[in-house]
């Protein structure tokens, strides 16, 4: 096939991809930012080059701890290929780019000295997005907590943690925020401290009987997720004010938090389901964002959790409450909920909810636990934004995460694209509902390492073939899509693809 009837044909494909969308980039407002995003572990391999130290990813990983016995040592090889990396997203026409900073790259002891080499690495990534006009938007924390002070002290399990992570803060905020504006200082402090400290299905992989999914040596399920979280509340506090009496007013940034995010539905209408759902809610959102918004935890975890939830001083109440920008959410499906009462003795993370997640939009009556969902649910989406909004204030909201896996590679993701324009839709219908929702992102920009599947299924908008070692990258149809998008060629397109002769169905 010849080069413009491989390039018609592709587009034929991209407009095949699903239903006309009925909205373009410019019903967005302007100032309103789409873009994908990466993290540091998942992305930039390197881990023991030009002065790194181990994270606990590294440890967690190289103990065979993920489903496909992959670690991140290489990963998708961006500590080499950053600048060719921003020149693809120049191209795809991403308009912001989230990362995250790797705290055992930048700070290898954990505290003190800065590495001049990993500072450099960094320097160079936020000089390249400049340089091509895309926002940065950095998370400062995401998951990769530098093992040596892990084994100094226990990591988030330890008030200590609030000083040294305040400390990294200061690093960042010194050196990059002349470029700089948007910071989040933490991934998922809503469900990273259940995998880390209650399941152990994240690193530092710490559980006890009967609740952890894999064998763990050490840990707690009962009491640990709840001191980590704790912590990490204060020490995103800590940052925030650091920021705000320090940078805020010479560098005009903000300062936000990200959580994980479901949308719930009852599994039946029934008043037990109805008050599951909220106490759901109120454990999802409320166990992070109701100390930084109003001061304290939800009424509910307080009764539910007993002693074993930590509790606020009344100047750390003071400290914690106001301490947020924006709220950043990672979200990507929707599950259906219903009732289960509290029994004692009976003492994990889901227990405290009283809750299932069980059922499907298809068969409400399967009753698989923890979890169930309903994965296909843009209206979701939708409704968790309007939900943060009229819930905690009408704090500016982004979208950092969102997205679908493909466990084939593909290039041809029409799954993904019809995925993706439902939810972008999703947040349109929001913003014109009124919720206070300022940008999104993909997730992700290329196949990374994940989390819980390695190298198993990719999210990226780019393909990456990691069994080769160059790591080449190319571009799937989401991508090819996602570039149309933002570049408001849809209609265009289509036009284009009428004057070949070749009609899309409309």
């Amino acid at each position: 096939m010849s080069a413009p009837a491989m390039a018609v044909f592709s587009l034929f494909l991209l407009l095949l991809a699903a239903p006309v969308l009925g909205f373009t980039r410019s019903d967005f407002p302007s100032e309103f930012v789409f873009g994908a995003a990466t993290s540091a572990y998942q992305y930039e391999g390197a881990v023991a080059e030009d002065g790194r130290s181990p994270s606990i990813w590294d440890t967690f990983t190289h103990a065979g701890n993920i489903a496909d016995k992959s670690t991140g040592d290489v990963a998708s090889d961006g500590y080499h290929k950053c600048k060719d990396d921003v020149k693809l997203m120049a191209d795809t026409n991403l308009e912001a780019y989230r990362f995250s900073i790797s705290w055992s790259r930048l700070i290898p002891n954990g505290r003190g000295s800065v590495n001049p080499k990993g500072l450099e690495y960094y320097n160079n990534v936020i000089d390249e997005l400049v340089k091509h006009g895309i926002q940065i938007h950095v998370m400062i924390y995401h998951l990769d907590f530098p093992q040596i002070l892990d084994d100094e002290y226990g990591g988030w399990l330890s008030p200590r943690i609030v000083e040294d992570f305040t400390a990294f803060a200061d690093v960042c905020f010194r050196e990059f925020g002349d470029r700089v504006s948007y910071w989040t200082t933490i991934d998922e402090p809503n469900v990273g401290p259940i995998g880390s400290y209650d399941s152990g299905i994240f690193a530092p992989g710490r559980c006890s009987e009967p609740f952890g999914v894999i064998k763990c040596t050490v840990g707690n399920s009962t009491v640990e997720p709840y001191i980590a979280a704790h912590n990490m509340i204060l020490a995103h506090a800590s940052v925030t004010r650091l920021y705000r009496e320090k940078y805020q007013a010479v560098q005009k940034g903000i300062v936000g938090i990200n959580v994980y995010s479901f949308w719930t539905y009852p599994l039946t209408n029934s008043t037990e389901d109805l008050a599951a759902t909220k106490r759901y809610q109120d454990f999802m959102f409320g166990w992070t964002l109701e100390p930084l918004v109003f001061g304290d935890y939800p009424q509910v975890m307080k009764a539910n959790v007993g002693s074993r939830l930590p509790s606020f001083t009344k100047s750390q109440s003071e400290f914690v409450k106001g301490a947020i920008d924006f709220i950043g959410i990672n979200h990507y499906y929707s599950v259906y909920v219903n009732d289960r009462p509290l029994k004692q003795g009976v003492r994990d993370y889901a227990a405290d909810m009283s809750v299932y997640q069980r059922g499907s939009r298809t068969d409400p009556a399967t009753s698989e636990y923890l979890p169930s969902v309903y994965p296909d649910d843009p209206e979701g989406l939708q409704f968790v934004l309007q939900y943060l909004t009229e819930t905690y204030g009408g704090l500016p909201i982004y979208v950092q995460e969102n997205g679908k896996a493909s466990s084939n590679g593909t290039l041809d993701d029409t799954d993904r694209v019809k995925y993706l324009k439902s939810y972008i839709r999703g947040t349109l219908t929001a913003l014109r509902n009124g919720a206070n929702v300022k940008g999104y992102f993909a997730w992700n920009f290329l196949d990374i390492f994940e989390f819980l599947g390695g190298y198993q299924s990719g999210y990226g908008l780019h393909r990456v073939d990691f069994n080769d070692d160059a790591r080449p990258r190319e571009a799937r149809l989401s991508a090819r899509w996602y570039s149309s998008f933002l570049n408001n060629n849809v209609i265009h397109a289509r036009n284009e693809l009428n004057n070949t002769g070749i009609h899309a169905q409309q």
